[in-house]
């Protein structure tokens, strides 16, 4: 089975949106997981905007990117600007590409700010399978 690891600085919004949707549309066609640099508390607005589309990450966590460095991934995707930089390459990583969304908080639009990059995050993961 194939594996997918969504990268982002705090794994704690777009990376975690793109994990929760991805498991949504693909069920147990892959193993999807995501993490951060510097993991810090799932963002409760991110919870909020994915429910609103039947997708539950209220049980999700922030992983560090350490925990799947020993991992052959077969496609990792860097969602934010950081994750590119400071995980430019990834040890036992197939592929590795970059796709980056804004951080909704810095929008400045409120919650419609979190559904803005949902929505964009998941007309991405859409287009996964033609990645792999």
């Amino acid at each position: 089975m194939k594996k997918i690891l969504f990268l982002c600085t705090a794994n704690s919004c777009r990376s975690q949106m793109a994990e929760g949707i991805a498991k949504k549309i693909f069920g147990n066609k892959y193993e999807i997981y995501s993490a951060g640099s510097n993991p810090a508390k799932v963002d409760p607005q991110a919870i909020k905007v994915l429910k609103e589309i039947e997708v539950d990450i209220s049980k999700h966590y922030s992983k560090h990117l350490n925990e799947f460095l020993d991992k052959e991934i077969d496609l990792v995707i860097t969602v934010c600007d950081n994750a590119k930089e400071s995980c430019p390459f990834f040890p036992g990583a197939k592929k590795v590409i970059h796709k980056g969304f804004q951080d909704p908080p810095a929008l400045g639009l409120g919650i419609e700010g979190y559904r803005k990059v949902r929505d964009e995050i998941y007309h991405f993961v859409k287009t996964l399978p033609e990645l792999l």
